[in-house]
């Protein structure tokens, strides 16, 4: 197998292992996934093993959109950052750590979404992945994606349990979970440190799949982990049922 033409020397030995995933060299999935701009909202537990995983694995171009500091709270489970890192933001403290881990990316943090820059963030995008931890900005992200018939990579965790889905135009998260609620924060109801990155490390996953156009994403099913019992399940989703709640 011959490996993708637009590679420097330098970025072939950094990519060589997974260009010998066949399946991965055959799709020429590492120039797709060298050619995306990936929109990452939020840059916590979550957020922290996307960031990492999809800059070590050459995303062209990272955003980082978050707005929250880091706190001595944080450090057992976002491993982006480092006890030198309390106080400081993270969207600037992970977007300089994701380019130390990868200079090739471009990497830009940006301010926490709203209404107002969203349009502009979305814009140009060829996946959001949200790993987000709170209500109000996961639905902002939902319709706006609904809205311009995005797909997105979504991911949950709390307590010990997590689960991850690929939303689009067909089904969305709005489609699943009709309202927010049912679990609560993981400032409320705590968190296993390793869970969020097991859930992230997953929606990393599905987020290459995507973008490199080889498996099959999570489209339409939900993939649920239970880190007690070390169970997961894979659920199809169907139509709205009008009683779902969003973890």
């Amino acid at each position: 197998m011959t490996s993708a033409p637009s590679l420097s020397r330098a970025e072939l030995r950094r990519y060589s292992r997974a260009l010998l995933v066949p399946e991965w060299q055959e799709a020429g999935a590492q120039a797709r996934v060298g050619a995306a701009r990936v929109v990452v909202v939020g840059a916590g537990g979550l957020g922290s093993p996307v960031i990492a995983a999809l800059a070590g694995a050459g995303v062209g171009e990272l955003v980082i959109a978050e707005g929250d500091t880091v706190d001595l709270s944080n450090l057992h489970r976002q491993s982006l950052y480092t006890t030198p890192d309390v106080g400081h933001p993270k969207a600037e403290r992970a977007a300089a750590r994701a380019q130390q881990l990868n200079p090739h990316v471009r990497v830009r943090a940006a301010p926490p979404v709203d209404d107002q820059n969203l349009p502009e963030l979305l814009a140009g995008a060829t996946l959001l992945i949200d790993a987000t931890d709170n209500f109000e900005t996961r639905y902002r992200l939902a319709d706006a994606c609904t809205a311009l018939g995005r797909e997105w990579v979504w991911g949950a965790a709390s307590g010990t349990s997590g689960m991850v889905s690929v939303f689009g135009p067909a089904l969305g998260l709005r489609d699943v979970f009709p309202e927010p609620g049912g679990a609560a924060s993981c400032d409320e109801a705590g968190v296993l440190g390793p869970v969020p990155g097991v859930v992230g490390a997953l929606m990393a996953t599905e987020a290459l799949k995507v973008l490199g156009g080889v498996g099959e994403p999570l489209r339409g099913r939900l993939w649920t982990y239970d880190a007690l019992s070390g169970h997961t399940r894979v659920l199809r989703l169907g139509a709205p049922q009008g009683q779902g709640r969003a973890p």
